[in-house]
């Protein structure tokens, strides 16, 4: 099963994923942790990743797009996979449809998180405080929010086009979210 976990920043993404994946023994697999591992272990892609890291900049979504395709082709991502936090834009989902279609890989469903804004902006301030996190701050939050219904939000149109969206309603506790996520695709 190949899923997408989608939703704004704070909707509970990278949580759900990991009760999923305790669930169903897939991987998860994690744009900032793959660019982390692919530099570490020195492949090309990594290597190219690196060059624009070390100058704090953005990975071009070439090399991004790169990365995900070498990393969905690792014998541990043959039972199946969630991607989370990748595609973020409508041209990196279409790269990765090309990606899958070369692949002959199906997506299964793409999971996206509904929570209110006033929801998200607490628990992001939360985490916050919890972590320490200086990139949650009521400045950053509204401008990730903002990016997030710019960039990402059209997404959600073209995975309901494609009859592979679930939307589940990501307010209530982490259980009640991951029963949700459950029944919505049966695992």
């Amino acid at each position: 099963m190949q899923l997408i976990f989608l939703g704004p920043p704070g909707a509970g993404k990278g949580t759900q994923a990991k009760i999923f994946l305790e669930r169903s023994g897939i991987v998860q697999i994690s744009t900032g942790d793959i660019l982390r591992v692919a530099v570490s272990a020195g492949t090309e892609l990594g290597l190219k990743a690196k060059s624009f890291m070390d100058k704090g900049e953005l990975v071009p979504d070439s090399v991004v797009i790169g990365i995900i395709e070498e990393r969905i082709q690792e014998s541990d991502c043959k039972k199946g996979f969630v991607l989370d936090g990748f595609p973020r834009t409508l041209e990196q989902a279409k790269a990765l449809d090309g990606i899958l279609d070369k692949l002959k890989i199906a997506l299964n469903h793409v999971i996206n998180f509904e929570v209110p804004d006033e929801e998200l902006v607490k628990r992001l301030l939360g985490r916050a405080a919890a972590e320490g996190r200086s990139d949650d701050n009521p400045e950053s939050i509204k401008n990730r929010l903002k990016v997030f219904k710019e960039k990402t939000q059209p997404l959600i149109s073209y995975y309901a086009e494609k009859k592979i969206l679930r939307n589940i309603n990501g307010t209530g506790s982490t259980t009640e979210i991951a029963e949700k996520v459950k029944a919505t695709i049966g695992v």
